[in-house]
């Protein structure tokens, strides 16, 4: 295991270890920890339609336990890749945890405001050795002109803000509406939005419409040595740490930790 190596396995995993100890909630949504598999049988019992069926069986259980925990499981591991990449910027450019943060102001019709927050920035500016500041922000200049950013609102920005997901094959409108506001903001904001993908699951159609809405996009594609669409070769090539690497690396550890969540999952009961 390289230097540093177990910090990040542990911002990584430490999420997706939550995930064993998923419990539904079968609609009681008071229970916020979720039901035992007593607790489910006792409500299942105690309704005739669901006792006349026999759906208090473990097995039912168990089935709600993995659906949900399967969810989980994502999710997890997208709230670790997105902390993972944030502590990787701070580490390789030497940023500060106020640096790779960012959120904006978004005004409601109550007169009120909302928070919004997007999953990490790099402000050019704050870069402070230089040879890694002009190859971030040649890359910077090299997506502008891909995505055909009018050259007088690309002068004013100061860097990028990112949107990190494990995956994206949603079709989700109301998401993707979202996302593209969020780019909207960026721009007036200064900064040019990136959604970094750390696999290669991503709806082409989403994919197509986010570029046209000038995202810029990264996904986890290996083997093109292309930084302007590979998140890994963003972050060796231009932001100087190599993610595969570590990923390979640390891929028996990473196996092992999710082998163990999706047996706690498919069990009926935790051991």
């Amino acid at each position: 295991m390289n230097c540093g190596d177990e910090e990040y396995l542990q911002v990584i995993l430490d999420p997706i270890k939550v995930c064993a100890h998923y419990r539904p909630k079968f609609g009681q949504g008071a229970k916020r920890q979720g039901l035992s598999l007593a607790e489910f049988q006792a409500l299942y019992r105690n309704d005739p339609f669901y006792n006349w069926f026999g759906l208090d069986n473990p097995l039912m259980y168990a089935a709600h336990k993995a659906a949900g925990g399967m969810t989980s499981v994502y999710r997890q591991i997208g709230i670790g890749g997105e902390k993972l990449f944030r502590k990787i910027l701070q580490d390789a450019l030497e940023l500060s945890p106020e640096d790779v943060a960012w959120s904006y102001q978004l005004p409601l019709a109550s007169g009120k405001t909302r928070t919004l927050y997007l999953d990490g920035r790099i402000p050019a500016g704050k870069i402070s050795d230089l040879t890694k500041r002009k190859r971030f922000q040649e890359w910077m200049r090299n997506q502008g002109k891909r995505l055909g950013v009018n050259s007088k609102v690309f002068q004013s920005l100061t860097g990028v803000v990112f949107e990190i997901r494990q995956g994206y094959k949603s079709k989700d409108s109301k998401r993707q509406n979202a996302d593209i506001a969020n780019a909207a903001a960026a721009y007036a904001k200064g900064y040019l939005p990136c959604a970094a993908i750390l696999s290669t699951q991503i709806d082409n159609d989403i994919l197509l419409r986010y570029r046209a809405e000038h995202w810029a996009v990264v996904t986890g594609t290996m083997g093109k040595s292309d930084p302007l669409t590979s998140t890994y070769d963003f972050l060796r090539d231009v932001i100087g740490y190599d993610l595969a690497g570590f990923f390979k690396r640390n891929s028996k550890t990473m196996k092992d930790e999710i082998d163990a969540v999706l047996h706690a999952l498919l069990a009926p009961e935790a051991a």
